[in-house]
């Protein structure tokens, strides 16, 4: 399948794949360090059931990073354009890691336009921490990183994959993904390794990881800064899935997205990761039909 390309009302091009038909929209919001490409497994499964569209987020893939991100709802805004330039009215949502984050903000602010969400190993509605190291290396739980440039520096989460991009190193990369997120199923090798040249393609890291961590839609503080209380306009009804085998996303964290929203449901994918797209893709799928059908 071959990428579109559309230009955003804000100048950035963006790539992203599209599966035609006259079902209802479905938009599938990838997460860091991937693609549109990585929903792959995904789309196979679900092209007869939706029209989907599956979108390079700005810095990733092969869209275009004109203007630096400096939060996570500059993607939700993105996704608005998106659909404004494609003259799509409502739709579905689908956010993977990063992805769900950028979905509760979407359907937070854009609630006309969100019809249901599913959150898959999503980040929290109150980020995603990135703790200082102390001199082993261990995060020193509640002390945060002041800056962007303080956080680039740090030598466990965030600098080496910096470096890893920067350098075209594929070979840290790879190591990443199998320590945190193929950690039960590694895809069959031209798969893998159209997902990791996927990945090398991010310009965005620091940026990214900051907004994740001051990324806040609660009524309170979250470390780095106080909430905006944005959760509470997420009325549409959520799914979020979760694998009991994710390293990267803890179950603690889905539990307070769940808790903080009107009408959610949890589901467990047992041994299942951080990529049940990979790990667990057809009964993803399945509950995913289910829960939009």
């Amino acid at each position: 399948m071959d990428k579109k390309k559309i230009i955003l009302s804000n100048k950035e091009e963006y790539y992203y794949l599209e599966v035609e038909n006259d079902k209802q929209p479905l938009i599938l919001i990838h997460g860091n360090m991937s693609s549109s490409i990585h929903y792959m497994p995904l789309i196979d499964r679900l092209k007869d059931d939706f029209h989907i569209y599956a979108m390079d987020l700005r810095g990733f893939g092969d869209s275009s990073y004109k203007q630096p991100i400096e939060t996570l709802e500059d993607f939700a805004d993105d996704v608005k354009l998106f659909m404004d330039a494609l003259n799509i009215e409502k739709a579905d949502m689908a956010g993977w890691s990063t992805g769900g984050a950028i979905a509760l903000k979407f359907a937070a602010k854009y609630p006309k336009q969100t019809n249901k969400l599913v959150l898959i190993e999503s980040a929290s509605y109150r980020g995603y921490p990135i703790f200082k190291k102390d001199e082993n290396h261990q995060p020193i739980i509640g002390e945060y990183y002041t800056s962007k440039e303080e956080l680039a520096q740090d030598l466990v989460q965030v600098l080496p994959m910096k470096l890893a991009f920067e350098q075209k190193d594929s070979t840290t990369v790879k190591s990443v993904w199998e320590a945190l997120i193929y950690t039960d199923h590694i895809p069959e090798i031209d798969t893998y390794n159209k997902n990791i040249d996927e990945t090398m393609k991010q310009r965005n890291l620091v940026d990214v990881d900051y907004a994740l961590t001051t990324f806040n839609m609660s009524n309170f503080s979250n470390g780095m800064n106080n909430g905006d209380g944005s959760i509470t306009k997420v009325t549409q009804p959520v799914l979020s899935i979760w694998g009991d085998q994710d390293k990267v996303v803890l179950e603690y964290m889905i539990d307070e997205t769940v808790e903080a929203l009107k009408d959610a449901k949890k589901v467990v994918l047992n041994d299942s990761g951080h990529s049940p797209l990979t790990d667990k893709p057809d009964e993803l799928a399945d509950i995913i039909r289910n829960f939009l059908s």
